[in-house]
């Protein structure tokens, strides 16, 4: 992180804190490691799921472009 822009490293910081705000208040608890181990699983959880939805798109993306490429074939 330390290449990325203090903008960048602002938006790192606010998403972190808000993730252990909610993990706080989902979990009831006072624990701070608890609730610092829990926002890292969400963090992580979402993460995991932009990139399983990344790579759907990129498959789907790159079904279609064949499916042009052979029907650009097929008029020649």
């Amino acid at each position: 992180m330390s290449d990325s822009g203090d903008e960048h490293v602002a938006n790192v910081i606010r998403l972190v804190s808000d993730k252990v705000e909610e993990a706080g208040n989902a979990a009831g608890s006072k624990n701070t490691l608890n609730i610092a181990i829990l926002a890292a699983l969400n963090i992580a959880d979402e993460y995991l799921r932009v990139i399983g939805m990344k790579e759907n798109t990129y498959s789907q993306l790159e079904s279609r472009s064949e499916q042009m490429i052979h029907l650009i074939n097929d008029i020649r």
